[in-house]
């Protein structure tokens, strides 16, 4: 049965935000009638990113709680009472067949009143460790799409799909890109290449690592591309040694991401639960550097589940400025091992995520 109503709740970074946007698409190339309403969090990125992606989206107070002392946390409870009032009116007043959430402030108070008024819920976790809110809330959800196998200790077994993580097509394995990549970039096809992407905003660790072995990398006739984060730009600019140059290119953001993964023969990243599922997709040796910036440490536990499996290299951030560089070259060096990690993040990949979580969606209603 295809889908008429739903309301798709939560948002916070991109890595909520994109899933709960392909979703909603999925949902209206089948059913370009369906009504979507999406719920967020007030102040956050999906307040403006939804709108951008063609949908209607509310936006209820809730907030987190901060972990260092602040006004804000003594009104906490307030805005849970108020954000838990608002999401009840909503789900009330459209009615939908069906709520999903994909996690982030807003998830909870949505799929907690949806699950009070009878209406039928689902989770699209992306982390390989969920966070307490999907734990809870999992106990009423009838279905919980996860990105990860064995999560079996966290939710029960019989409401589990192992659906993958929604990601960007920016890999086509049926085309080579590569020429076009040397051509985009102005590359050296004799020499191997680094790509170092920290998010579109930058990641301060893993931009001092590449810094402080700059020289090191030149010198090892490595050539990288290197995304820093608007910003960052200016700072590394100013330190920025001309006779780098010819091997280092440095960019705020990259628009042709598809054809930055086609040139690399490695890729240094974080280790959001999006950044993996694309990692996996694309099938390159990776470096994982997990942000420990994040609740519940969920990038570590992300990047061990790869790690486990012989899938990817893991480097700890407070060793990163040391070691980042100097084991990434030492991989690029080790053909053995390359191929080895390619083939078993490969294996991990889950192209058909999406279309997965809307069967799921449609066997509900």
């Amino acid at each position: 049965m295809s889908i008429q109503r739903v309301i798709i709740s939560g948002g916070g970074t991109g890595g909520h935000i994109f899933p709960a946007v392909a979703i909603a698409d999925e949902i209206k190339r089948r059913n370009p009638a369906a009504a979507i309403l999406f719920v967020g969090a007030i102040g956050k990125m999906e307040m403006e990113k939804v709108p951008q992606a063609g949908y209607e989206i509310i936006g209820l107070p809730i907030a987190g709680f901060q972990r260092k002392w602040t006004f804000s946390n003594f009104l906490l409870p307030f805005k849970i009472l108020q954000s838990l009032w608002k999401a009840r009116t909503i789900v009330k007043n459209f009615n939908p067949e069906l709520v999903i959430g994909v996690g982030g402030y807003a998830s909870g108070p949505t799929l907690q009143m949806s699950n009070m008024l009878g209406i039928p819920t689902l989770i699209q976790e992306q982390n390989s460790f969920p966070g307490k809110t999907n734990q809870l809330l999992a106990k009423k959800a009838k279905k919980i799409c996860t990105a990860y196998s064995e999560m079996e200790k966290f939710f029960p077994t019989s409401k589990i799909i192992h659906t993958g993580n929604p990601v960007r097509n920016l890999v086509s394995r049926e085309g080579d890109l590569k020429s076009e990549a040397y051509t985009y970039f102005q590359l050296d096809p004799s020499k191997k290449t680094i790509l170092v992407i920290g998010g579109s905003l930058g990641a301060r660790t893993l931009n001092e690592s590449v810094m402080h072995h700059a020289s090191l990398a030149c010198s090892s006739n490595v050539q990288i591309i290197w995304q820093c984060g608007k910003n960052y730009l200016g700072q590394i600019e100013a330190q920025f040694d001309d006779n780098w140059k010819s091997n280092i290119q440095v960019h705020a953001f990259i628009q042709r991401m598809d054809l930055a993964y086609a040139a690399a023969d490695v890729i240094i990243s974080r280790a959001g639960a999006l950044s993996v599922s694309e990692l996996t997709l694309i099938g390159k040796p990776s470096v994982l550097v997990p942000s420990p910036n994040v609740s519940e440490d969920h990038q570590t536990k992300n990047a061990m589940a790869l790690v486990r499996q012989d899938a990817a290299v893991l480097v700890r951030d407070d060793q990163s400025i040391e070691t980042l560089i100097p084991t990434t070259i030492d991989l690029l060096n080790n053909a053995h091992l390359c191929k080895q990690l390619s083939k078993s993040i490969g294996i991990l990949a889950k192209p058909n995520a999406c279309i997965e979580i809307v069967d799921a969606c449609e066997s509900i209603i």
